[in-house]
């Protein structure tokens, strides 16, 4: 009988605190002083967060068992709210512990005044105290499920804008306004894409693009994205990146086209790193025409056979050549040769394929279209067989 005498004082007790405003206030004053980041937010949403943690907590020990998931429901929804509001986790729990410490001197006060003894008030407090951690650990679960939701909806939402922007797509419903992103309608923006594909490394990718300010996201299933200014030499330099010369954003979804096709003409050739999109323009432009690159590879190289293992020798040399600046000299050093070497193979393509005569030959000044196009047809050939 005094066993439930001193349950039913100590219930009687815990309700008087759930239902005297004073003691809410005294809560939402020590949780405010405590926590700067609590204290921004407008006293009324504490008082209705602690009335209700209070409510919770004296209807869970009333009854006498354990705790229920509808005993934190409260504590989910308050954990999501101030994710919601942008309150870090340190901040929320440093205001509800000052708040928890301040019930407990409040609720030793009144039951010795009471007449309830130290270790009826010390069990009925511990109890409380077992009932508190639960409650805490509950918040943060729902703090942080809610930041993950928050998270993913901002991801989504980065995601369908970049497609807008960069795929020039219609709008589904109301359009995502690119100032919520950063980005500003005058702004000028560098479109970035790289060879990145796998989730799984994009995250780490992305937070280094991201150093250069911009949005950036999945678009076709790449890392691409736009930025104020060229990504840091800090970049992963085994991850492709290209980029664009900074563009109003209505000129974005053609430099995003330019900067797929360069992507796709700098992963043939095996690059690594940052590549301006200017640096790869010849190659890109001769790229996007391969039915004209295989009329002039046949005209210019016909008398090549691509199984001859020599022949492939004559024209990776001038290929190199022609890469180097027409010098034999840096030619040999590439090829690892020596320059007389280098020499007689141009003269022997000179003599298979008809090549014009090189400038180390009497008369062998090449224009840049003469140039441009044995480039190509030496290339073309090259990876054709």
């Amino acid at each position: 009988m005094a066993s439930l005498d001193r349950a039913e004082s100590l219930g009687a007790l815990l309700s008087d605190l759930a239902a005297d405003r004073r003691v809410v206030e005294e809560m939402v004053e020590a949780a405010r002083a405590r926590s700067p980041e609590v204290a921004r937010l407008p006293p009324a949403e504490n008082r209705r967060h602690v009335a209700a943690l209070l409510t919770a907590g004296v209807a869970s020990f009333q009854r006498l068992a354990e705790p229920s998931e509808r005993d934190f429901a409260e504590a989910r929804r308050l954990g999501a709210d101030r994710a919601a509001q942008g309150v870090s986790v340190a901040g929320v729990l440093s205001g509800v512990q000052a708040g928890r410490q301040r019930m407990v001197e409040i609720a030793l006060d009144r039951g010795r005044a009471a007449g309830i003894g130290d270790t009826a008030l010390l069990e009925a407090l511990l109890e409380l105290g077992r009932y508190a951690s639960a409650l805490e650990r509950a918040l943060v679960d729902g703090y942080h499920a809610a930041e993950r939701e928050l998270a993913r909806s901002r991801r989504d939402a980065r995601d369908r804008l970049l497609r807008r922007l960069l795929l020039d797509e219609p709008a589904d419903g109301r359009p995502d306004d690119p100032a919520g992103f950063g980005l500003r309608p005058d702004g000028r923006y560098h479109c970035v894409v790289t060879d990145l594909t796998d989730p799984a490394q994009i995250p780490t990718v992305e937070r280094q693009l991201r150093d250069g300010g911009g949005v950036f996201g999945t678009v076709d299933d790449r890392l691409a994205g736009l930025s104020p200014r060229l990504p840091a030499d800090s970049l992963d330099p085994a991850v492709l990146v290209v980029a664009a010369p900074a563009r109003p954003l209505a000129e974005v979804p053609a430099l995003h086209r330019l900067c797929v096709a360069t992507l796709r003409v700098a992963a043939q050739a095996g690059l690594r790193g940052l590549h301006p999109v200017v640096d790869l323009a010849g190659e890109t432009a001769l790229a996007a025409q391969p039915e004209l690159a295989e009329l002039v590879s046949g005209e210019l190289l016909g008398h090549l056979d691509p199984a001859d293992e020599f022949h492939r020798q004559l024209a990776s040399t001038a290929l190199t050549y022609l890469d180097h600046g027409q010098r034999l000299d840096r030619t040999a050093a590439a090829l690892h040769l020596h320059p007389n070497t280098v020499r007689y193979r141009l003269r022997r393509l000179q003599e298979v394929a008809g090549l014009p005569p090189t400038l180390a030959e009497p008369g062998g000044q090449w224009s840049v279209p003469q140039t441009m196009r044995w480039w190509w047809a030496l290339r073309t050939w090259l990876e054709r067989g």
